[in-house]
Parts: structure tokens; C-alpha cells; sequence
């Protein structure tokens, strides 16, 4: 098995938005980028969220993509009183990519963010520096650099708060894993024991503290178990031992979304 790489255009673009909402469009593909206002929550953090726009049939990747899409990439350098920043993920929707499983957004990625203030009391710059990859018939980086003052209690708004009720259902303890050494990784085989979420149900897998690939996952439901089987490989190739307290599943069907952290043996 070897570690696949996404190939993209060899053009290098950057783009600087003078205020947040601001873009203009330099490349195939992207339209504009923005944070969009929020609110201050009950425990004093601010409630913002990024929203990407792409052109029709254009597409950009979740936190875990897959084997042909690349994630986006955080930098929050140049924020001020900001003590930590807190992404919420939608649940994404799943692309077939030359027989290649990959996981994301089309047409518009809104990323709710949550951020914690170092003084409550005080409003929040935020900066960010995002690095994500957009695809069509090919693909291509983005880097986009996008700022906004957070401030005042604010008014809930209706797209945050929609993309926020996307997020998987998180559940702990209702997987058992298997796993046995294979000639560049480790395979497993998790059981999970949960209602069928309709459709053909895809379970995708991530692992927490140690940089890996992941192959397609292979899942079987009987009854009330949802059977998936996935090999992870390490960037150094070989059999590696498995936290599986690092594990996240995250299983996505018809009728909804389950996220799994950890794993029993």
C-alpha cells in the first residue's frame, strides 16, 4: 500500500481580505471569504463563523478528507485577546473521486467558530490565515487571510446557529476495536453498536496523536452493529501501536451523523 498524495496545480495564490466579506475574486472557483457576525454566548465566548463561497460545482474538504482532498489549515496569528479557538464541524458530505472516498463542502463551507477570550469583558479581534484546497476538475490551493472585530452580545444568527445543529451526535462507548498489524500500518475492525442511520453508511476514521492515511473504510451493518474496517498507515510505514483512545469515528448516513471518540478492545 503506498501513502497517495493530492496533486495540485502548481499555481501558488494568496489572497488578503481588506475587511471581512471583502474579496475579490482572483482564481478559478472561489468567490469571497468572511467571518460572519455572532453573538457573546451565556459563558462569555464569542460565537462567530467562516464562511467560505465557491462557484457552482466546486467543492472544499472537511477536517478529514480522505485520500484525494486536503483539509484546512488554521493560522490564528494576529488575533488579540484571544485565549483559544474552538472549530465546529458539520457533518460533510461524501464525494466519489475516481473510485476515491472524499468528504467536504460545495458551493459554500460556513464553519462556526467559537472563541475564548483571554478578558470576557473586552471584544475580540480575530485573525486568521486559511490554507484549504478547492476542487472542480482540478484542484487548486487557496490561502486566504480574513479578520473581523467580534464585540457586544450580538443576535444568534439563523446560519450559525443551523451549521452548529449539523454537527454529529457525539457518542462514547458503543465501539469495540480490533486491530492487527499489517506490512505498513495497522488494520481495524470497529463493531459499533447504534441505531442504522439509513442509506449506505459510511463510517470515517481519524486518529488524534498520530499522523496517518487512511484507507476507505468497508462497512456491514446486522442489525443493531455497524461493522467497519479501515487500515491506517503512519508516515513512516510501519506497524504502529494503535491508541485507541485517539480514535474518532465519525459515521454518516441518510438520516443523520454519529460521532465516536475512543474505542474498547
Amino acid at each position: 500500500m503506498n501513502i497517495r498524495h493530492t496533486l495540485f496545480a502548481t499555481i501558488a495564490i494568496s489572497l488578503l481580505l481588506p475587511s471581512a466579506g471583502a474579496a475579490q475574486r482572483w482564481m478559478p472557483g472561489f468567490v469571497s471569504a468572511e467571518f460572519v457576525p455572532g453573538w457573546q454566548t451565556e459563558n462569555g465566548h464569542q460565537m462567530t463563523a467562516l464562511r467560505i463561497v465557491l462557484e457552482d460545482n466546486w467543492k472544499t474538504y472537511w477536517r478529514a478528507p480522505g485520500d484525494a482532498g486536503v483539509p484546512p489549515s488554521f493560522d490564528w496569528h494576529g488575533s488579540r485577546n484571544v485565549g483559544e479557538v474552538i472549530v465546529h464541524w458539520p457533518r460533510p458530505q461524501l464525494f466519489d473521486n475516481a473510485g476515491m472516498r472524499t468528504a467536504g463542502y460545495t458551493r459554500e463551507m460556513i464553519l462556526p467558530i467559537e472563541v475564548v477570550p483571554v478578558d470576557p469583558a473586552q471584544d475580540v479581534w480575530l485573525a486568521a490565515e486559511v490554507s484549504l484546497g478547492i476542487c472542480n476538475e482540478i484542484c487548486v490551493p487557496l490561502q486566504v487571510n480574513v479578520f473581523d472585530l467580534l464585540e457586544g452580545p450580538g443576535d444568534a444568527a439563523p446560519e450559525i446557529s443551523n451549521a452548529l445543529a449539523l454537527q454529529p451526535e457525539l457518542r462514547e462507548g458503543i465501539a469495540t476495536c480490533a486491530v492487527e498489524p499489517v506490512l505498513d500500518g495497522v488494520r481495524v475492525t470497529a463493531e459499533i453498536s447504534m441505531p442504522d442511520l439509513g442509506g449506505d453508511e459510511v463510517a470515517l476514521f481519524e486518529l488524534d496523536d498520530t499522523p496517518a492515511w487512511f484507507s476507505d473504510s468497508s462497512n456491514s451493518r446486522e442489525g443493531a452493529v455497524l461493522t467497519s474496517t479501515v487500515e491506517i498507515v503512519p508516515y513512516n510505514a510501519r506497524p504502529f501501536e494503535l491508541n485507541q483512545q485517539a480514535l474518532r469515528i465519525t459515521v454518516l448516513g441518510n438520516d443523520g451523523a454519529v460521532e465516536i471518540r475512543g474505542c474498547s478492545r
